[in-house]
This record gives structure tokens, sequence and C-alpha cells, in this order.
């Protein structure tokens, strides 16, 4: 078994002696939490990815960028003097307790209360943070540099947990239909509507989704793969046939992609 104590120690200290003023890395020392955002950001995609194609070795290597990212965060704030990476892991360490009372109370809630009890105590630790007493905005919190799918399904959780929902999902989906009847409208006045209407529609879109079960972000990720595994396909039947791509015609491309959704793609 591996010493994970001495293992992070030897993280941070590492992490310490690439930002040292004078004998750190001149790259490292430039950085600042928006410069290295989108960095962790990335990181957390690579991980979800080696996840995807099941890739165990990957996925250790990706975890650990990920942590090197948690770590490199947490020292330009301990330089700063807010906090270090012992207050990082306390903080999670002790809002997991307070979030999972039924592990540490012994009680056995069903899965419905469990989700309660952790909304409720979501929404507590947000109304603290805002010093609201009464509790925070609804939609405060939602962070904005989540994939905007991702985000538009988590404000329209939030808005149905106090009541502002369609009841039925045929209601989701006739709210889908008066959007793309709005994105026809758009495109017929012209005009910069047509995007704020697009906007609207998926939206809507994702709405339904969360009314049908189904995970908006997930979904089209699947359909992107789905995509680039029937047009590699397209584009190995045409190499096999002499098509050149750019030169089919729209009934060509029409019968090569039947032949990829054929063939399982």
């Amino acid at each position: 078994m591996s010493d994970a104590a001495g293992a992070l120690r030897d993280l941070l200290a590492l992490m310490a002696r690439l930002r040292d003023p004078e004998r750190g890395c001149p790259w490292d020392l430039q950085q600042t939490f928006a410069s290295i955002a989108p960095f962790t950001i990335e990181e957390a995609y690579e991980v979800a990815d080696a996840i995807e194609r099941d890739d165990r070795r990957h996925l250790r290597d990706e975890l650990g960028d990920l942590l090197f990212q948690v770590v490199f965060h947490a020292r330009m704030a301990e330089e700063r003097g807010w906090f270090d990476f012992a207050a990082v892991a306390t903080a999670i360490h002790d809002k997991l307790v307070r979030r999972h009372p039924h592990v540490f109370a012994g009680t056995q809630p069903t899965p419905a209360e469990l989700e309660r009890t952790w909304e409720e105590q979501k929404a507590l630790e947000r109304a603290a943070a805002s010093g609201d007493a009464q509790g925070s905005t609804v939609l405060g919190g939602v962070p904005k540099a989540l994939p905007a799918l991702t985000r538009a399904a988590k404000l329209s959780r939030r808005a149905a947990r106090v009541g502002f929902d369609w009841t039925e999902s045929s209601q989701a989906r006739a709210k889908v239909v008066e959007e793309l009847d709005e994105v026809d409208a758009a495109i017929t006045a012209g005009g910069a509507a047509v995007a704020d209407e697009i906007g609207d529609l998926l939206f809507g879109v994702v709405n339904w989704s969360r009314h049908l079960g189904a995970d908006a972000e997930e979904a089209l990720r699947a359909a992107n793969a789905k995509f680039e595994r029937r047009f590699a396909h397209m584009e190995a039947a045409a190499r096999e046939q002499g098509l050149a791509l750019g030169k089919l015609s729209a009934a060509e491309w029409d019968r090569l992609w039947c032949a990829a959704k054929l063939n399982g793609g």
C-alpha cells in the first residue's frame, strides 16, 4: 500500500518549490487563478474522457493532473494568506460529514429522503455563504463555467424544487414545439433574434430531457460519439469505393449514411 500522506506531502513541497520566488519555474510563477482555471476545467474533462474509454492507466495519470490543479490553486491562495491545502481538505471533509447525517447517525433513509436531505443541506450552506438567514436565491451558486447543457439542467431543477415546473412531460414537449415555431418566426423576420430563440429552444429541450429522465449533456455526448463513428464509417466506405468526400452528391452522402447506420454506427 502506498503512503498517501507522504506522497501528498511530496507533491505539496514540489508545488512550493515551483512557486519559489527565487528558485522556482518562471512559467509557474507567472500563473494566476484566472490563467490556471482553463487548465483545471480541461483536466476534469480528461478524467471524464479516461473513464468513458475505460482507460485505467490514463485515469490514474489524469487524476494526478487534476489533483495538481487543486494543489496549484491552494498554493496560490496560501501565498496570499487566504487558506492552504489543509484548509481545503478540512472544508470538504466537514461538508461531506454534514451532508451524510444518515451515515453518522445510523439511520436508514429512502433514496427520496436522501436527496431531500442533501438538497436541504446544500441550501443551508448557500444561505450561510450569502449571509442570508432566509436562504440565498434559488438559482444562486450554479457555476457559470459549467457546460451550457449541464448548467441549464441544474437551473431548471433548482426552479422545479420550488414549484416552477411543468407537471407533465407533454407540457415540456409542447414548449419545445412552441420555441421551434419562434425560431422559424425569427428566421422569417431576420436579425439577431434567431440566436436568442435558438437558445430558448435548447433550454426547452434540456427541460424536456429532464422530465423524461434523460441527462441532456450525456445524451449529446453520446450523440457526438455516434456521429463520429458513423462519419468514420462513411469515410472508410468512400475510400474503398474511390470516392472523394468533397465531390459527393447529396444522394451519395445519404447512401453512405444509411450504410453506416445499418452497420451498427
